[in-house]
């Protein structure tokens, strides 16, 4: 007969063996959610390039006229020369993997328009676009929480159906609209803004290190600069925030009210804790992850250019050059801000997906 002390230590040696027998470790869960959304958003960086070099051979009309010009595009000669040396010439599965070769090398190609390589264009237009997306979401999230909070603490009070009525227009208003009527009634009305572009005409742009006018002036000690370029940033930015402003007020009232109704809520409130802690540490804390997709994806589309305000107010981003690009078909600049798009999305997305396993532990366990 067996004795208990020999069948532990039968046990521990099965046990020992058993892990010898494993092929390896298996990873710290956090390590494993890293490894995989970081896979799938390679996965997904493949996808956007098929997706933009098919689209844009698809759009309507030749590529050839666009770059030579009519009268050029007549000479078969020229015509036959320019597509070879574009690869043109060659099946569409070739050119896509053209295509990839020199995205891998960082060749976005040269723009029609203005004959600089895209990379270089985008790489002007980008820090404008960043400079005002961060803005108005820095607006959007700090009003947009306060008035959420403000709405679930009162619920069916005269405030919640004020602050109610204000994201139900925010969200309402066309953007565009609103960009021309604030630009009408603030700048040649009121004056209180300057006008359009990133700087007035008697600053010249500070010296380039970031690509934002506010903080390479700074670093370049021209407190001036950075005043004049944070006051061209004031209406364009709070313009774009209304949209973004109205949405998160909407989503964060309601999972504010969800969490509001949790036994942990009340029971941090029997305890007697102050009512903004149980604000911050219970109530937002709570209601994070719903509030985090939002911002996610409204920064996402705003780095991802605002077309119709850019143009507006002359600002000089992605908008704007998609815009220009897309009216004289210049395709490799559309395929570049096609390819920007999407990886702003991605990258938007993985750090938030990033920040959901950090805040929640469940999500990277399951």
């Amino acid at each position: 007969m067996t004795s208990p002390r020999s069948s532990s230590a039968l046990d521990e040696r099965a046990e020992t063996a058993a892990r010898a027998a494993r092929p390896g470790r298996r990873l710290p869960p956090l390590v494993r959610y890293v490894a995989i959304r970081l896979g799938l958003s390679l996965l997904l960086l493949v996808g956007v390039t098929i997706v933009t070099f098919v689209l844009t051979n698809l759009v309507p009309g030749d590529p050839v006229i666009a770059a030579l010009g009519q009268r050029a595009a007549d000479d078969p000669k020229i015509v036959e020369a320019y597509r070879a040396a574009q690869g043109l010439d060659q099946p569409l599965v070739v050119q896509y993997f053209l295509y990839l070769g020199h995205l891998l090398q960082g060749n976005l190609g040269t723009s029609i328009g203005t004959r600089n390589p895209v990379v270089q264009d985008l790489g002007y237009a980008f820090p404008a676009t960043a400079e005002l997306a961060v803005f108005a979401i820095v607006v959007a999230v700090v009003v947009g929480l306060v008035l959420a909070v403000v709405a679930a603490l009162r619920r069916n009070r005269f405030s919640d159906q004020l602050i109610r009525a204000i994201s139900v227009v925010g969200i309402s208003v066309p953007t565009f609209w609103l960009a021309v009527a604030a630009y009408f009634l603030f700048f040649f009305v009121l004056h209180w803004t300057p006008g359009s572009g990133r700087l007035s005409p008697i600053y010249d742009a500070p010296p380039r290190v970031t690509g934002l006018f506010t903080v390479d002036a700074l670093l370049a000690g021209q407190p001036d600069v950075a005043a004049d370029a944070f006051a061209h940033l004031v209406l364009p930015g709070s313009v774009l925030a209304v949209y973004t402003l109205g949405l998160l007020v909407r989503f964060a009232r309601s999972s504010i009210l969800d969490v509001l109704n949790q036994d942990y809520v009340r029971a941090a409130r029997a305890k007697g804790l102050s009512s903004g802690r149980v604000v911050v540490a219970y109530l937002l804390r709570g209601a994070l992850l719903p509030i985090l997709t939002i911002v996610g994806l409204a920064f996402g589309s705003l780095l991802s250019g605002a077309v119709l305000t850019e143009q507006v107010f002359a600002w000089g981003g992605i908008g704007q050059y998609a815009f220009r690009a897309a009216t004289s078909l210049d395709l490799p600049s559309i395929m570049g801000v096609g390819l920007v798009v999407g990886v702003v999305y991605i990258t938007v997305n993985f750090v938030i997906d990033l920040v959901y396993g950090f805040v929640d532990p469940r999500v990277r366990v399951g």
